[in-house]
């Protein structure tokens, strides 16, 4: 059994297809949809998005948040920015986490706490979705 699935960001449409599974973090904790599933609106935070395909294949793109709308047919996540987790650059990642870090850790320094903590949650979200392709992939 199948639902279709569509990750959409103000880009681009980064997948449309249709899936056996879908595991996500919602605002309040993690959310796995099977077709069938209840309706459903909630808050999504940034991290790893897994997809099982029909036919079995799985599947991680990372989203910074947005929403996610489960239907009965249909399951659309709408992304602030989303990519496929291969594509994502963990030294890129690792720079950006170490400068959140220790810009919250320099308390002589002009800048908002706020911003420099949603830069480390998402540097440390893009992080643990490489993990979790790696570990699909085996590597």
């Amino acid at each position: 059994m199948t639902v279709h699935c569509d990750i959409v960001s103000a880009e681009e449409e980064i997948f449309s297809g249709l899936v056996e599974f879908i595991s996500v973090r919602g605002s309040l904790g993690e959310l796995g949809v099977y077709p069938g599933h209840t309706p459903l609106l909630s808050e999504i935070n940034p991290g790893p998005v897994e997809l099982r395909k029909q036919g079995g294949e799985e599947d991680v793109i990372y989203v910074s948040g947005g929403f996610l709308e489960v239907q009965p047919t249909k399951v659309t996540i709408l992304a602030d920015t989303a990519s496929r987790a291969h594509d994502l650059d963990e030294a890129t990642a690792l720079e950006a986490q170490k400068a959140a870090e220790q810009a919250m850790a320099d308390k002589q320094g002009e800048f908002e706490y706020s911003t420099a903590a949603a830069q480390l949650a998402e540097a440390t979200a893009q992080l643990r979705a490489i993990e979790q392709i790696r570990r699909k992939l085996g590597k």
